[in-house]
């Protein structure tokens, strides 16, 4: 299943069209992307009777309406160093535990976005993103996959001056300006996956002159910390809320790790995509 944020309604997808669960459930559910997730084992059995593809009320619909298909979400969870590999490149140790910090709400933005340059230094990350469903405290790891709603793609967008600033080091506030948090295109519930656990992610910067360059290839195969393993450790200190959302950590290929480092500019054209779930594509302006 698949669902999204179409113009501040929720959504069904398949394809090239989306139906809309307000409409379609007679009002059961409401149109609110964010209420959902309150509900989500019980949409998940509605929407499991529904056929997108072909309902009479099913549109199509045109990407750049996605929105972050969680928008208000009351809690973001990021985690860095998760790959061993990006771990290198930052010239950090590989982390025994979690190595856990916030970005905050107000940065979350939709998968085809606008988001203004704060500085001369900031970096891509693509990151998968776990949805929180039913959520929980102190999550058994064989129980852990239940309490998610599904995956989507996300940007760890990091201002590099701001995030090592002063000591300790301001990785929340760093990784907080407007935008700094594009999720989407949609929710994807991990039935939908061959292999959930092993689930390729790219990240490409197209310049203002064409110029396409990869700069991140990875798989989540390469994790750390495996998700359900990481989001029951996580659930051991906080309680996890419907729609909260996990950043589960990059692959390498960040520009700080680049000699000389590489850094987005004005006009540059972010494409960060994950196998299975789609793409998210931001645009940065001075």
């Amino acid at each position: 299943m698949r669902t999204a944020n179409l113009s501040d309604r929720l959504v069904l997808v398949a394809g090239e069209h989306a139906l809309d669960v307000e409409r379609a459930s007679a009002g059961r559910f409401a149109a609110d992307p964010a209420a959902v997730f309150d509900r989500w084992a019980e949409f998940v059995e509605w929407a499991g009777t529904v056929d997108v593809e072909s309902h009479a009320d099913a549109v199509a619909f045109a990407p750049a309406d996605l929105k972050a298909p969680s928008p208000r979400p009351r809690q973001i969870i990021a985690v860095g160093l998760n790959y061993a590999d990006h771990a290198r490149e930052s010239g950090l140790a590989i982390p025994s535990h979690p190595v856990v910090f916030t970005k905050f709400a107000s940065a979350v933005t939709g998968p085809d976005a606008d988001v203004r340059l704060p500085g001369d230094t900031v970096d891509w990350e693509v990151e998968l993103v776990v949805v929180i469903g039913a959520g929980g405290r102190s999550i058994p790891v064989d129980e852990a996959r239940e309490r998610i709603a599904g995956y989507t793609v996300g940007q760890d967008l990091s201002e590099r001056t701001v995030q090592w600033r002063g000591e300790p080091a301001q990785f929340s506030m760093g990784k907080s300006f407007e935008g700094f948090a594009p999720t989407g295109p949609v929710v994807v519930t991990l039935d939908e996956f061959d292999d959930p656990d092993r689930l390729s992610l790219t990240t490409t910067i197209v310049s203002a002159d064409g110029t396409e360059s990869r700069v991140q290839d990875g798989s989540t195969a390469e994790l750390i910390f495996p998700i359900a393993d990481l989001i029951s450790r996580l659930s051991h200190t906080v309680e996890l809320l419907p729609g909260d959302l996990v950043f589960t950590g990059t692959p390498p290929g960040v520009g700080a790790g680049m000699k000389p480092p590489r850094f987005l500019v004005d006009g540059d054209t972010l494409i960060t995509e994950i196998g299975g779930i789609g793409r998210i594509t931001q645009r940065f302006h001075a």
